[in-house]
């Protein structure tokens, strides 16, 4: 009989599966969009994994912009709320409200880069942790190793991103600060 932490765990990764099968239909939609393939993954293998893994594809995604639909997908398997993407992307929460009722918005390029950081450093961190709150709790915690900032604040520009994902990776092969 499974304990109440299995069945929750199981309820999780459940409805993770759902999220990550939403978005990769929503890349595979975005993808087909495109003026040319860039991509070496057969069509029919595309999924939000190969996507954020595709540097081509990625470069290709920012210079179009992210369509609001994919990010919307985007935004539902990160542990990110509505103001935290609207301070990450320099946007106001309205204006983020207005692009949803916005049919076929497509976001700048600098925002599209943006997203994508996010759902990388998001994507890792999902693989690092067992649960999206978990590495919520880990991104708001102050941390030695990144001068007692809390990762979430250095993800506001690349350099900050980088250094996040190094500490991650760190976290990942179990060197601790």
């Amino acid at each position: 009989m499974k304990t109440n932490v299995e069945a929750m765990k199981a309820k999780e990764t459940s409805k993770r599966a759902q999220q990550v099968k939403s978005v990769d239909k929503a890349v595979k939609n975005y993808v087909q969009n495109f003026d040319e393939p860039v991509s070496t993954v057969e069509e029919g293998a595309m999924s939000y994994s190969n996507f954020l893994n595709n540097k081509m594809m990625l470069v290709e995604a920012i210079r179009k912009g992210l369509s609001y639909d994919l990010f919307s997908k985007i935004k539902k398997i990160t542990p990110f709320t509505e103001e935290d993407w609207a301070d990450y992307l320099s946007l106001s929460k309205k204006s983020l409200q207005r692009y949803q009722k916005e049919k076929n918005f497509f976001f700048k390029p600098i925002h599209s880069e943006k997203i994508i950081e996010l759902a990388e450093v998001t994507n890792f961190g999902r693989d690092v942790f067992d649960s999206k709150e978990q590495f919520y709790l880990w991104l708001n915690t102050p941390s030695y190793a990144l001068n007692n900032l809390k990762p979430a604040e250095l993800l506001k520009d690349s350099y900050g991103k980088e250094m996040v994902m190094a500490e991650l990776n760190r976290i990942d092969h179990g060197i601790f600060a």
